[in-house]
């Protein structure tokens, strides 16, 4: 396995009469036969540096290598890459069949083959009896597999996968997480995936790039940036509710000067909890009114505006608190998650 299949070089790329560059610097590697997210907001640059990889767009400075050749200046139609697209791009008039072989036609393979792989194709993804239906005859998720096999069928060195769920439902794009889990691992292909759902991206990689600015905020495993998230925009990205400044053992309000009392808290940066790790407690000291309570199944979440700013704290279902009511918040010391000061590129 190749630890640098694919790699980006201090990727550099600015959009005419922008005020800032869409990305800056950019330097990634992605391994053989691995699927890695690049995971970040609207903005953060993740599509940018997935239509340079594409051959979309050229890069004002900065290399691009697939397979160890320098495709930088490389033609889209000469890279071998598959694209999966968000809008799913399927042609209306063609079936499902043709849109799938219409990639190996244009290669001008054998009609033998060209049906051969097609049929595999469309039977890897569970449609093999869908193979004369139209598009508008299939459903969202039926498209979204169409539009994968397509992309597999030519056998590409790399798959670009943009946002390619995000116009499913809820049911639907857990079970396509899955299905393009099975079949990268089980076709070895190397995938790149953008989504801005973090939710997605732990389900289904090897490794999630977050992406910020146009520069990579954090890079590794999934249970890595779940658990030790390494900035604080991090932190709250990866659904970290809570996350408060700490200085010389006290967290720091919202404020800037309320302050309260945590033995141990390091001399800068942040402690974050996410929710669940924060109980609602009508005898904590750290008290304030409850501004919202929603119902999440199997517990309540609490939102509490305390003297240092809100905390969100989860009670049990039988908890009587309402809006407007006072109770106390007790964050669990064992569940803090310390975040050093990081200087600002």
């Amino acid at each position: 396995m190749k630890s640098d299949y694919l790699a980006l070089h201090d990727l550099h790329i600015a959009y005419r009469g922008a005020a800032a560059a869409a990305v800056h610097g950019l330097n990634l590697t992605v391994p053989q036969g691995q699927l890695i997210s690049l995971l970040g907001p609207s903005g953060c640059g993740k599509t940018t540096t997935m239509r340079a990889v594409a051959g979309l767009l050229a890069p004002q400075r900065g290399r691009i290598e697939l397979a160890g050749e320098d495709i930088t200046r490389v033609p889209a139609h000469r890279r071998d890459i598959g694209l999966v697209f968000q809008s799913y791009a399927l042609f209306p008039h063609l079936s499902a069949h043709d849109n799938v072989a219409f990639g190996l036609r244009l290669r001008k393979r054998p009609p033998a083959e060209v049906a051969e792989r097609t049929q595999a194709a469309l039977a890897s993804v569970g449609l093999a009896e869908f193979a004369q239906r139209l598009p508008a005859q299939l459903s969202g998720g039926q498209q979204q597999r169409v539009a994968l096999a397509r992309a597999i069928v030519i056998r590409p060195r790399l798959l670009l996968l943009d946002e390619p769920l995000s116009n499913l439902d809820a049911r639907l794009r857990v079970e396509m997480r899955a299905e393009l889990r099975r079949l990268q691992r089980e076709l070895g292909i190397t995938m790149l995936y953008v989504t801005h759902d973090q939710d997605e991206a732990l389900a289904m990689s090897d490794r999630v790039v977050i992406l910020r600015e146009g520069r990579i905020e954090q890079d590794g495993p999934p249970e890595q940036l779940y658990e030790r998230p390494a900035t604080a925009f991090v932190a709250t990205f990866m659904g970290f509710d809570n996350l408060y400044a700490v200085n010389d053992g006290a967290l720091v309000g919202t404020d800037g000067r309320s302050r309260w009392p945590w033995p141990g808290a390091a001399a800068n940066g942040h402690l974050a909890w996410r929710a669940e790790h924060v109980a609602a407690d009508a005898d904590a000291p750290l008290r304030g009114p409850v501004r919202s309570r929603s119902y999440r199944g199997d517990r309540l979440e609490l939102l509490v505006q305390t003297p240092l700013g809100p905390f969100k704290a989860v009670a049990g279902l039988q908890a009587a608190w309402r809006e407007g009511d006072i109770v106390g918040v007790r964050p669990d010391p064992a569940r803090a998650v310390a975040i050093a000061a990081v200087a600002t590129p």
